[in-house]
């Protein structure tokens, strides 16, 4: 939400001490990664769509977990700040560890605000807002302007935990956003209130029901509208154009809700008046016109109308007939037993042998730091390619049967027997929900193209290849020498820790994937654990390979793309059946996970720690390098692979 102010704090102040105790009490399986997957962030869910602690989902009928039930003076915070409650949650950031800048864009966020509480925090913790800087002390309240840029920097060897609550606002919290004062000014003598939470009466706390349109309405659509125009930063002759389309369509929308309302026979219609909108504004530069806050009006566009306006069909059907299972087959498969649950809307039926949602998913797999993000940043530019934007650690680890914590921190492989239907029809509507084109526009009905990465996937081969019946592999291989000076790295800085909480290890936070093993690494060197770590992801990586079909998987030299992007990427492309309709790339950017400057000799400095590790690896480097050219050759004498 857009706020006059970057920063305000609200006039009560709360027992921290008492809140420090009851998250203390909360067991480690309250706490789950970041949605996103941010490094070093994490989460214990208080207020989700129907209480479920494993939702992210930010539209339906919220309702209390039992982490918050367990938790009454913070429901008696919450209770004195007087709104309506949407997504809640405590969010804690481990030591050295960030919130990267962002903006706020997302449909939820035009009338949401963010209620922040620190629980514990430190001196040295500061949140940034468009240009402005605060610390915000245990148990103060505070909102602040989402639609402006910001981030968070934990600067401490510790964690810093909030109470992160979302909502529309609130008659008692209006009261209190009056008194409150911006950042560093305010009234002469102005001090929050200390605030009991020992009250008798048990708390009692208002939640959202109906946070998310079927249709919306023409009169929220022309706010929207009004709004994303007001912050176009420049007036120009390309703006009015793209704001003359809008008026189009708004007129175009109240005329089919005079006539139909949400009337689900006018969904045609509705979603016509949107799509031409959203190709003429396209077509006119809608991602190239810039708001105030730094944003692109096409993205805001896309997110507040294009992708709001109008329920996802699934959403749309009656929640009765979304539940409703089909036949049941003798003795399915997991993934069979996905498709007779899954409702009938026009989707290739699963009788016919082909995915009705996912046409040749192509997931990249290798050790980390083997540039799979910069493998992935740049084959996710090809048209009618679909994914979700970041690697999938939270996504996946949302889900309590995929958590390395369900199965008592064995590691992160995954293989055919943990296919359920439960969980895999899970794993598959996350991301069916959260998957874009290069554009951002999201994926159509009917089977899509995905591309995924995540180094944990490398553990994963043989269960991705059971829970998404036509799975591709793209295996990149990096020599293990920079591969392993650069895991150093990362878990030097701390930017990378996955395990901040794995059960009696001791030393640096665990950092990258978990693998099977670990426990024998306890108090080992770090370059004992990062060759434990690639050794075995290598191992685990090719044996999956080795009981694929040839034609579901491919082999790539990380020197070959660095060297020769424009052939190996457009030839690649090719091998996988997708359009690239862009130049040849010449070069290719660092990726967003760089720690520091590229450079192939830098690995060097490390080469007397990487070689007392050598014999840990030599045995899997030289198998991978075998099936690397058995590979290559046989993808350049014309035997595809995919």
């Amino acid at each position: 939400m857009k706020l006059r102010v970057r920063f305000l704090q609200l006039p009560v102040l709360f027992d921290a001490a008492r809140l420090q105790a009851e998250v203390a009490a909360l067991p480690d399986a309250a706490w789950r990664p970041h949605p996103q997957g941010y490094p070093g962030n994490d989460a214990a869910p208080l207020i989700t769509t129907g209480g479920d602690p494993a939702s992210d989902a930010r539209d339906g009928a919220m309702a209390p977990t039992p982490w918050l039930l367990a938790c009454p003076s913070l429901m008696r915070v919450m209770e004195t700040l007087g709104a309506t409650w949407g997504r809640s949650r405590l969010m804690r950031l481990s030591g050295d560890a960030e919130v990267t800048p962002h903006v706020d864009t997302d449909y939820y966020w035009r009338d949401h605000m963010r209620v922040h509480v620190p629980i514990v925090t430190w001196p040295t913790v500061r949140f940034r807002c468009g240009g402005e800087e605060v610390n915000m002390g245990e148990g103060e309240c505070w909102i602040f302007d989402t639609w402006s840029l910001h981030s968070v920097k934990n600067d401490a060897t510790r964690a810093r935990i909030h109470l992160v609550a979302d909502t529309v606002g609130g008659g008692g919290l209006l009261d209190l956003i009056e008194q409150g004062r911006p950042a560093g000014a305010g009234p002469a003598g102005w001090s929050p209130r200390l605030v009991r939470l020992d009250a008798a009466a048990p708390p009692r706390l208002a939640y959202e029901a109906h946070n998310a349109p079927d249709v919306m309405t023409p009169w929220e659509m022309r706010d929207h509208l009004s709004f994303l125009m007001s912050e176009v930063a420049q007036q120009t002759s390309q703006a009015a154009a793209v704001g003359q389309v809008l008026n189009r369509l708004r007129t175009v929308w109240h005329a089919l809700w005079a006539r139909s309302g949400a009337d689900t026979a006018a969904r045609p219609e509705y979603r016509a008046a949107l799509e031409t909108a959203r190709a003429q504004a396209l077509a006119l530069g809608m991602d190239n016109i810039p708001l105030r806050n730094g944003m692109a009006l096409g993205r805001c566009l896309r997110a507040l109308i294009f992708e709001s306006a109008l329920a996802d069909d699934a959403r749309a059907m009656d929640a009765e007939t979304r539940a409703a299972p089909g036949p049941i087959q003798s003795a399915p498969s997991a993934l069979e037993s996905l498709a007779v649950q899954a409702p009938a809307t026009g989707r290739m039926a699963r009788a016919t042998g082909l995915d009705p949602d996912f046409d040749r998913p192509i997931f990249i797999v290798s050790p980390p730091r083997s540039g799979s993000t910069l493998l992935f940043e740049t084959l996710a530019q090809a048209r009618g390619l679909y994914s979700i934007g970041r690697e999938s650690h939270g996504l996946m680890e949302a889900i309590p049967a995929l958590r390395p914590g369900a199965r008592n921190w064995g590691s992160n492989r995954l293989t055919p027997a943990d296919v359920d239907a439960a969980s895999t029809a899970e794993l598959r509507r996350r991301f069916r929900a959260a998957l874009r084109d290069r554009e951002g526009r999201p994926a159509p009905e009917g089977p899509v193209r995905m591309l995924e990465k995540t180094p944990k996937n490398a553990l994963r081969i043989a269960y991705l290849a059971e829970a998404f019946a036509e799975a591709r592999f793209v295996w990149l291989w990096r020599d293990p020498r920079p591969t392993l000076a650069s895991m150093m790295e990362g878990w030097r800085t701390g930017g990378f820790r996955t395990y901040p909480q794995l059960p009696d290890w001791t030393g640096l936070d665990w950092s990258f994937l978990l693998t099977p093993g670990w426990e024998a690494l306890n108090g080992a060197p770090l370059e004992r654990i990062v060759a434990s770590q690639w050794s075995e992801t290598t191992r685990i990586l090719l044996d999956d390979l080795s009981i694929l079909p040839k034609h579901r998987w491919m082999a790539l030299a990380y020197d070959d793309l660095v060297a020769r992007p424009g052939e190996v990427v457009t030839g690649l492309a090719a091998r996988l059946d997708l359009h690239w309709d862009l130049p040849p790339p010449r070069s290719l950017a660092p990726s967003r996970f760089t720690v520091s400057a590229p450079d192939p000799d830098k690995w060097k400095v490390q080469s007397a720690l990487i070689e007392t590790v050598w014999p840990l690896v030599e045995g899997q480097a030289a198998r991978a390098e075998a099936v690397l050219a058995e590979a290559v050759l046989a993808q350049a004498t014309g035997l595809e692979r995919l």
